[in-house]
């Protein structure tokens, strides 16, 4: 990578790698505790118990997928371009290629998504989450996104 600046967050890689593995940790604890307390016992399966956890499961996988999976894994700012990593592979987009930059500052976590003039490697649009201060507002344009998006709009002009 080139040494430009971070502008994703560095918590991505606990929210993609790390928090998916512990909640679903719990819920396979939360069906297999009730499973392994009635074993032996035929007829005895709480199946009340086990569809509240298996309902979970299913609702928390479709929003880390909906939130969460499909962020890119780091963003570099290198000026005129910005270097986007998904696991091993990386893509520089220049600033000119970025049609539209559109920021959800209320979603957790916040997301920035560029639209890119013609599909690359990772498709037509890449999403990450920036950077943000501790206890940022939430109705308050992040200072990061705001700067990309007059960037952009300059290189776009030129």
């Amino acid at each position: 990578m080139v040494n430009g600046r971070r502008i994703s967050s560095r918590n991505t890689f606990f929210l993609k790698r790390v928090l998916p593995v512990l909640m679903f940790g719990v819920l396979a604890f939360a069906v297999a505790a009730p499973l392994l307390l009635t074993r032996g016992r035929p007829g005895t399966v709480p199946w009340p118990a086990l569809a509240a956890p298996l309902a979970m499961g299913v609702i928390f996988f479709l929003l880390f997928k909906r939130l969460v999976f499909d962020l890119a894994d780091e963003v570099i700012d290198d000026g005129d371009a910005l270097e986007v990593r998904f696991g091993e592979e990386i893509e520089r987009v220049p600033l000119g290629e970025i049609i539209n930059v559109s920021y959800s500052g209320i979603s957790n976590p916040p997301r920035v998504t560029l639209t890119l003039r013609n599909a690359g490697r990772f498709g037509r649009e890449v999403t990450f989450s920036p950077q943000q201060r501790f206890l940022s507002p939430l109705f308050r344009p992040n200072p990061l996104v705001r700067d990309l998006i007059e960037r952009v709009d300059a290189a776009r002009r030129r």
